[in-house]
């Protein structure tokens, strides 16, 4: 049994979803080493993030659920990585809750 397909939440039990920036990642993998079931350094040496298959998502862009067992896992990866690139948001209104845009 996988958690990927829980539903993600906030405190306030709202979703999240995660995504990176690849044009600020430096590839330093904290976030892969953090939560390896979200986050995977590709060959080119950026990190990306994961689909609930554990598919890499490498478009533009691209968000992943943040499943609630693996909330703390990834806002602590977005604090540590060195690049600012991970940004976590609310799926509801895209306002970003965890990472360099967060208010």
């Amino acid at each position: 049994m996988t958690v990927r397909n829980e539903a993600p939440a906030t405190g306030a039990g709202e979703a999240l979803e995660v995504w990176i920036d690849q044009d600020l990642c430096t590839g330093d993998g904290i976030c892969a080493q953090y939560a390896p079931e979200v986050f995977e350094l590709d060959i080119d040496g950026l990190a990306y993030v994961k689909s609930a298959d554990d598919e890499l998502l490498q478009g533009t862009g691209a968000t992943t659920p943040v499943p609630l067992p693996l909330l703390q896992d990834v806002v602590d990866s977005a604090k540590e990585c060195p690049g600012d690139c991970i940004h976590v948001r609310r799926v509801a209104d895209k306002v970003e809750v965890y990472g360099p845009d967060a208010e």
